[in-house]
Parts: C-alpha cells; sequence; structure tokens
C-alpha cells in the first residue's frame, strides 16, 4: 500500500477502474476543508486517461508489474508473435492487444519491453527509436533539398513519415516511435 502523499509521476497503483499510471497529480490544501490529490491517471490496459480526486493521505494499492525483454518474431494473419529474451518462451498477440502506434513501427527481430502484472502482459514500450528502411517515397527534385521541405515516406514496417527532400527509397532512417518523427538518416 502506498499513501497519496507520496505519488510520483509515473507510479503505477491498483484502484477499481483498473491498473493506473500516475501522469499528473496535484496536492490541494484548501482553506476550508481537508486536503486532497487531483491526479492524472491512464489506465494501462485500455489506454484511457482520466482525472480522479483523493483524500490526502488515503492509502492505494501499488501495482508490482515486471518488465520483460521480448523479441518480435514474425506477424501472420492479426497474430504477432514474441519470443521472451530470458526463457526463449513464444507468445502470440491480436492487433487489438498491441495498439496501431506499437505495430506501425515493428519489424522482425524489434526487441521491446512487455511490462507483465500477476503473470499476464498489460503493455508493450516500444524502443525510443528504431531505424527503419524507407521503401516508398518520391524522388526529391535537384535543388528543392535547400528549401527545407518534407515528403511523406513509407518505411518496411508500414508506417508513413514525413521526411526530408533528400532521402530516397532504399535509405534507412531513425524515427521517434513516441512522436513518429524523422530523426536523421542512419548507416
Amino acid at each position: 500500500m502506498i499513501s497519496t502523499n507520496n505519488f510520483h509521476t509515473g507510479l503505477t497503483i491498483e484502484i477499481e477502474e483498473g491498473i493506473c499510471t500516475v501522469l499528473e497529480f496535484l496536492h490541494v490544501k484548501p482553506g476550508k476543508g481537508s486536503a486532497f490529490v487531483r491526479s492524472k491517471l491512464r489506465n494501462i490496459e485500455t489506454g484511457a486517461v482520466f482525472e480522479k480526486t483523493f483524500r490526502a493521505g488515503e492509502k492505494v494499492k501499488k501495482a508490482h508489474l515486471e518488465d520483460r525483454p521480448m523479441q518480435f518474431l514474425y506477424s501472420s494473419d492479426d497474430q504477432y508473435f514474441f519470443m521472451d529474451q530470458e526463457s526463449f518462451e513464444q507468445m502470440a498477440f491480436d492487433v487489438k492487444d498491441l495498439g496501431e502506434d506499437i505495430i506501425k513501427f515493428l519489424t522482425e527481430n524489434t526487441v521491446v519491453t512487455m511490462k507483465f502484472y500477476e503473470g499476464r502482459p498489460v503493455t508493450v514500450e516500444m524502443p525510443t527509436f528504431v531505424v527503419l528502411e524507407v521503401v516508398k517515397t518520391d524522388p526529391g527534385l535537384r535543388g528543392n533539398t535547400a528549401t527545407g521541405g518534407s515528403k511523406p515516406a513509407q518505411t518496411e514496417s508500414g508506417a508513413t513519415v514525413q521526411v526530408p527532400l533528400f532521402i530516397e527509397e532504399g535509405d534507412r532512417i531513425k524515427v521517434d516511435t513516441r512522436s513518429g518523427e524523422y530523426i536523421e538518416r542512419s548507416s
């Protein structure tokens, strides 16, 4: 159990709404009445963000999540197969369980961090940056590269990323998985 007075960003708690991560919190001590903690939480399983108010000093159950490195092996139909890096056990996940924002950056052999709660997977964390090959983009016209424009490029994973005009098909690019933005050309 943990007191609401000890909330911090990133803390994972278990409440009636489910397993949630604290995104923001604010201790409020009004002139009249008792103090309280206003918090913004994200449900780990559904991704829903909501606000909840707790009494100051109220006890909530701390959720202990286990992080395991999992390697993406392949996909078949709507199933995505991962291998535990420690036990070499394989697990299959549906598209709806992973989410579109994860799938669009997955390529074979990508190692992700899977969070488990009481032995069952609850969320997947992609690496902050991934290197992807550009498979389709319009050619940049000579002389246009100095203007700093951008164009859409489709990557090997299926994600569409806005890239500078000098990027060509076959180039490898570094992409931020949190925002989907181009970072730099990679070797």
